[in-house]
């Protein structure tokens, strides 16, 4: 079954290694490559086309610009007259800042929650009338370990980001919400740690997945059949991960 798909700040990294995967499958989906920078956002397009996958297209969506989400929606809205998937992947870390408890600047907490939890919501909420136009739809959230109060509240627990990690455990909050409150549209809504990837996010920093195989985490959760989970926390093993 084919399926009409946006992947939120998919230009580079884990974005766009899983709009490639998606648009790979033999199933034929077309794949909506979304970001908040048009011309980088079109040679991503261009290079996924040069690998002959002409069934990816391109929207400029900037999370924190509801007026772009909206431009977004009506392109596929136009175009398909649903969305089956809503990934939400574009997010911020700001890692190169002073993030610890005692000593975080306000700008940079709000800076984060702006992208990774406002704009998320508001791109979801901007969705929701076209993901409940499909036969089975799908939310897909972008999370982290480090959005585990479970597993960051442990004694032996690190990386205490705290801009980043409590703008997405806020997502893990909404994830919860969103599930039980569109369970009864037959939506699905979960949301998925794909594990310590190397990536941009974290400079690169060795020992961790490659953006392929973080993106292959995400990918059965993108394509869940009707009766599958909703409401839960994976990690990138897709085993059910602690709240």
């Amino acid at each position: 079954m084919s399926r009409v798909i946006i992947v939120t700040g998919s230009n580079s990294g884990m974005g766009y290694e899983l709009v490639r995967l998606l648009a790979q499958k033999p199933e034929g989906h077309i794949v909506y490559l979304a970001s908040r920078n048009e011309t980088s956002g079109k040679e991503a397009l261009s290079k996924l086309q040069e690998l002959g996958l002409k069934n990816v297209r391109f929207v400029q969506l900037d999370v924190t610009q509801p007026t772009t989400i909206e431009a977004a929606k009506a392109t596929i809205e136009k175009e398909h007259g649903k969305l089956d998937v809503l990934v939400n992947n574009a997010g911020v870390g700001k890692m190169e800042v002073d993030q610890n408890a005692t000593s975080i600047g306000l700008p940079v907490l709000r800076e984060a929650m702006e992208t990774n939890f406002y704009g998320l919501v508001q791109t979801t909420v901007t969705f929701i009338p076209l993901l409940r136009k499909s036969d089975h739809a799908v939310i897909l959230n972008v999370s982290s370990d480090m959005a585990s109060n479970t597993t960051q509240a442990k004694p032996d627990a690190g990386l205490h980001f705290v801009a980043y990690n409590t703008s997405k455990a806020a997502v893990n909050s909404y994830t919860i919400a969103l599930a039980h409150e569109l369970k009864k549209d037959g939506i699905n809504v979960n949301v998925v740690s794909p594990g310590f990837t190397t990536s941009k996010l974290n400079f690169f920093t060795p020992g961790g997945k490659t953006l392929e195989q973080g993106a292959k985490s995400l990918v059965p959760f993108a394509l869940l059949d009707k009766d599958g989970p909703t409401g839960k926390f994976f990690d990138g093993n897709g085993k059910e991960f602690a709240w």
